[in-house]
């Protein structure tokens, strides 16, 4: 499938849109990657942006033209769809530990540069086996569990495991990375500038042992988008990896990251029923909008499962599969809805609500136009 569909089967206006429907405002998105870009270059650190955000090439290579070295993603599947449109450095931020997987990136592998992720002994040994059946050496960096608990070798165990993966002959381990999230002390905050400042510190810390044991890490790789400035403030980090910031979400708002008016991304629905005066039904559920950012949880305390535009108290309560049903409160209820009107939601999360989709519609002023999502649901 083509990037972009045939424009006169794909220039809408917004009354014509079918919803649900994923509007990316492309003036919001040429202005966040810039304002990333920019932010990171002041600190001499090289900005990898993940594409999991986007999972569409055309905004990977944006990214690359305001200065970005490459980009990242989670699974081989998108690295191969973000090669076959041209991106050549590409970082799968992922253990890559079954080897028909490892096959493919050993091909891929030979066609651009490619780094993959590796947490075990066991991930490690899979990759030098398989690489060296083909006479190949892949580049790995070492994931480190910083607190999220999530993959990633224990912080006290790297030492021992960056070692042993040193010592392999078709596998060169060139850095470290982590995935902290807005985590500070050990929970969850919103204090992202001193979760960021704690991450590059850390990592920092560990990348200085590794070095004095004789393990040469050129790279510190750190920072998602609540945590990629300030992260990149510490000296001796070498790369950071925002997603979101390209389009933002409302959970990146709530973080202070940006404001409301600088989401890019929103889901259009229709209103379907009108059961009563406090309650609105729109035609976009749990299949239209991510769940994973649950409405009521620390640090957050998002109320409800988006932000519903130019309607100050109305609220996205709950979401069955086909179904989003909106309470309105004394303001909303003053305003003229009616069955088949049109809202605009932000959601809490916009890069789950992304894959949800097949395409998006970008927009450009007056003008809407179909792109397809060519990574979309590259899970494998």
């Amino acid at each position: 499938m083509t990037e972009t569909l045939k424009a006169n089967e794909t220039l809408e206006t917004l009354e014509t849109l079918e919803t649900p429907c994923v509007i990316i405002d492309s003036e919001l998105v040429d202005r966040n990657i810039q304002v990333m870009a920019d932010a990171i270059k002041q600190h001499q650190v090289k900005l990898r942006p993940h594409a999991k955000t986007h999972k569409m090439p055309a905004i990977a290579r944006q990214q690359i033209e305001a200065g970005a070295v490459g980009i990242t993603v989670a699974k081989i599947s998108e690295a191969e769809v973000m090669a076959a449109s041209g991106i050549n450095n590409i970082f799968v931020a992922y253990p890559i530990v079954t080897p028909s997987k490892i096959e493919r990136a050993v091909r891929l592998s030979e066609q651009i540069e490619l780094i993959i992720g590796v947490d075990s002994l066991a991930g490690a040994q899979q990759l030098e086996q398989i690489a060296a059946e083909h006479g190949h050496s892949l580049q790995v960096r070492l994931e480190i569990d910083t607190g999220f608990r999530r993959t990633g070798v224990p912080y006290e165990q790297a030492s021992a495991l960056a070692a042993q993966i040193a010592r392999m002959p078709h596998l060169r381990l060139t850095g470290i990375y982590t995935f902290r999230g807005s985590f500070h002390a050990g929970k969850a905050t919103l204090d992202v500038a001193a979760a960021g400042q704690e991450e590059g510190t850390l990592m920092v810390q560990l990348a200085e042992r590794l070095r004095a044991e004789g393990i040469a890490i050129v790279d510190v790789s750190v920072g998602s988008t609540p945590t990629a400035i300030s992260a990149a403030a510490v000296e001796g980090v070498t790369e950071v990896r925002p997603g979101t910031y390209v389009f933002h979400d409302r959970m990146q708002a709530r973080l202070g990251i940006c404001d409301i008016e600088d989401c890019a991304g929103s889901v259009l629905v229709t209103i379907v029923s009108r059961p009563s005066a406090d309650l609105i039904i729109v035609d976009g559920g749990s299949k239209t909008f991510a769940t994973d950012v649950q409405p009521g949880t620390d640090p957050l305390q998002l109320r409800g499962f988006g932000h519903i535009m130019n309607l100050e108290d109305a609220y996205l309560v709950r979401l069955s599969e086909e179904h989003g049903m909106i309470e309105l409160g004394p303001l909303a209820q003053t305003a003229i809805l009616q069955v088949g009107d049109k809202l605009r939601i932000i959601p809490n999360h916009i890069c789950s609500t992304v894959n949800l989709h097949n395409q998006v519609v970008m927009q450009r002023g007056h003008t809407y136009e179909r792109v397809p999502v060519l990574a979309r649901g590259m899970l494998e």
